[in-house]
């Protein structure tokens, strides 16, 4: 395997696991909330709410990275 390929599989895992992380996250406040209506619009998180949405900001850096590196390692080539 070289390097391609493993960027290729890091930025497909990372993409699955981010949109199922994001999937498995709380529904938040609806539209309405911002406007006045019921509900809070901020609430703070904890247990494994926040462990979920560290998570997701994490695999969305190792996406975001996967995809520069395989943009920018073949000018090096």
């Amino acid at each position: 395997m070289n390097l391609d390929n493993i960027l290729q599989i890091v930025t497909v895992a990372s993409a699955v696991l981010m949109v199922i992380a994001i999937l498995l996250q709380q529904r938040g406040a609806s539209l309405g909330a911002g406007f006045g209506a019921s509900g809070e619009l901020y609430t703070t998180r904890r247990g494994i709410d926040k462990s979920l949405f560290e998570a997701t900001i994490i695999l969305a850096v190792i996406f975001v990275l996967s995809i520069l590196a395989g943009l920018i390692l073949p000018a090096f080539k």
